[in-house]
């Protein structure tokens, strides 16, 4: 979706594309990243301080590729809106904190573009994270740390996905499956 679709070179474009991409590339929660701030933020280091559930807060790191997005939407968001009002890092067209459902018809009309899964929301860009971690060989503790996850029993809702990955190649690979 990230390399094939165009999301328009205009403030809601670039807003758009940076928080499917924050979402995808960093884990957290949508909440999390509405209640970013400016102050959060740390490209010189490529860090996110993100504040999770019962105020947990976390370091995330960024990638250069990703520090450059930011870097973008950070200029445009403070050349084309009026009011950044107190220090939120997404805001609206009108310079005022996201909310929870319109960070949801973003994802939800982006990932309607490329796939018919019926629930298209930001936690499926969080399990997909974990899953494209996991799968890429991340542990679990790391992942867990990144996800923000109290315990580890939460994180490994998902080794399912790899063991499914795992059976379909045994199948596939192993003459006697």
């Amino acid at each position: 979706m990230l390399d094939k679709y165009s999301f328009g070179d205009d403030f809601a474009g670039i807003r758009s594309r940076t928080i499917i991409e924050m979402l995808y590339l960093t884990g957290m929660r949508r909440a999390e990243l509405i209640g970013l701030r400016n102050a959060d933020v740390d490209l010189s280091e490529g860090t996110l301080k993100v504040t999770g559930k019962r105020n947990k807060q976390r370091i995330i790191p960024v990638v250069k590729t990703f520090a450059e997005r930011l870097k973008e939407y950070i200029n445009k968001r403070d050349n084309e809106v009026q009011s950044v009002g107190e220090g939120w890092f997404f805001i609206t067209d009108k310079g005022n904190k996201l909310y929870d459902k319109y960070v949801y018809n973003i994802v939800n009309r982006y990932l309607a573009m490329v796939t018919t899964i019926e629930k298209k929301s930001p936690h499926i860009l969080r399990h997909t994270f974990a899953t494209h971690m996991l799968n890429r060989g991340a542990d679990l503790n790391s992942i867990k740390e990144l996800l923000g996850h109290a315990n580890l029993s939460a994180t490994q809702i998902y080794t399912h996905n790899t063991f499914e990955k795992l059976r379909k190649i045994y199948k596939q690979a192993h003459p006697r499956a």
